[in-house]
């Protein structure tokens, strides 16, 4: 694509462009560099202590290199926000974006690492040969279903922690959500019939998750309507989730699922129309976190919900994966870069839920920029390390 081309549409004046004009990375030395005795220190020729050090013992590495304290944000521009497949170098802006987070909130060192997309193994393969640089892997914007079998396989071959955040923050942040969802209404979670739409890499994630939390009722619903054990057109995924879900056996399209609900946890963009709305149960949580257009816009949940939830900043209650990921990976690091396990998981929400000391219907998840969000869910993880 020429330069012209690639312009034509875009507005190169607009705000956005300006503050990332130039990137928004850099990198800083750690130790200074002031005269010979530093450099022959840090370089040649003290450096070939530290070498033979490390490959007499790799686990030196952790101690005299940047190694513990850095992740790989890797991503192939498959799924990017609510963009779609735009490829790895229209990605690298967001994989910026995800590094500065995870420095900003929790310390943690991050490198966007924007790969050409290739089958699941070939990508595989890529992120192994380049692991012995990080202390972690923070997965990004991968397509469902290959997210799944590079997720697993990467924590089948690597000793570091591996985590899509698309899956396992949303869910993460999801279930702490739901959780002050049921302290303010007085609820339990195993009483709720829950409805997620979209079974995409976060609904399945979310899905799994909010199960092993103890809700028992959970439908998933597909662009073809309820996920069940009659469907010959499911891929492996959807086969799991329909062995697995819907306990009554519903058929049909979304709308029929909806009908009584307690909890709607929208994963999947698209419009869910009022009058399907309407048929939930009293006092339901409709939690639509598509962006930047909620599935069900909260004017129109609140005629409805006693508690409503967005992915948006500029709505009360925003279900926003940097409550989860940066503690996640600073937990995980800081116990010695372990895999991240579903007790983990657990423990990171029930620390993100605590954070909300009052919750009330328009505060069921603490502000993205409260203080201690990252120190709390990291003191988590790292006590289920062991």
């Amino acid at each position: 694509m020429s330069d012209a081309t690639s312009t034509t549409s875009v507005d190169l004046s607009a705000p956005a462009f300006a503050a990332h004009e130039g990137g928004k990375l850099e990198v800083r030395a750690t130790k200074p560099l002031r005269d010979k005795d530093d450099l022959s220190l840090l370089y040649t020729p003290g450096v070939a202590d530290v070498c033979l050090g490390i490959a007499a013992d790799p686990q030196l590495s952790h101690v005299y290199t940047a190694r513990k304290n850095t992740v790989a944000v890797v991503t192939d521009g498959t799924a990017v926000l609510g963009l779609g497949d735009i490829g790895p170098l229209a990605a690298m802006p967001v994989m910026e974006g995800k590094a500065v987070l995870f420095k900003h909130f929790a310390g943690v060192d991050a490198i966007p690492i924007c790969l050409e997309s290739g089958s699941v193994d070939d990508l595989v393969e890529a992120v192994v040969r380049m692991a012995p640089s990080f202390g972690g892997i923070n997965l990004e914007d991968i397509s469902a279903p290959r997210c799944f079998d590079i997720e697993r396989k990467l924590k089948e071959r690597l000793d570091i922690p591996v985590f899509h955040d698309d899956q396992h923050g949303t869910a993460i942040v999801a279930l702490a959500a739901m959780i002050n969802a049921c302290r303010v209404t007085g609820r339990e979670l195993s009483d709720l019939k829950v409805v997620v739409g979209g079974a995409g890499a976060a609904g399945v994630a979310v899905t799994e998750l909010l199960m092993l939390a103890g809700l028992r009722d959970v439908v998933v619903c597909d662009s073809r309507g309820i996920i069940s054990a009659d469907r010959a057109d499911l891929v492996e995924h959807k086969q799991r989730l329909a062995r697995t879900t819907n306990p009554r056996g519903l058929t049909g399209k979304m709308g029929a699922a909806l009908q009584g609900a307690d909890v709607y946890l929208g994963l999947s963009g698209g419009t869910v129309p009022e009058d399907e709305v309407a048929t939930m149960a009293e006092g339901c949580f409709i939690f639509a976190m598509a962006n930047p257009t909620p599935e069900v816009h909260p004017d129109i949940a609140h005629k409805y919900a006693s508690i409503v939830a967005t992915g948006r900043s500029d709505f009360p209650n925003q279900i926003n994966n940097v409550l989860a990921f940066p503690g996640i990976f600073r937990g995980a690091l800081d116990a010695g870069g372990v895999q991240i396990t579903e007790e983990m998981k657990l423990a990171a929400a029930q620390a993100i839920a605590d954070l909300v000391e009052e919750p009330r219907p328009d505060l069921i998840v603490p502000p993205v920029f409260q203080e201690g969000v990252a120190e709390a869910v990291a003191a988590a993880v790292a006590a289920h390390a062991g």
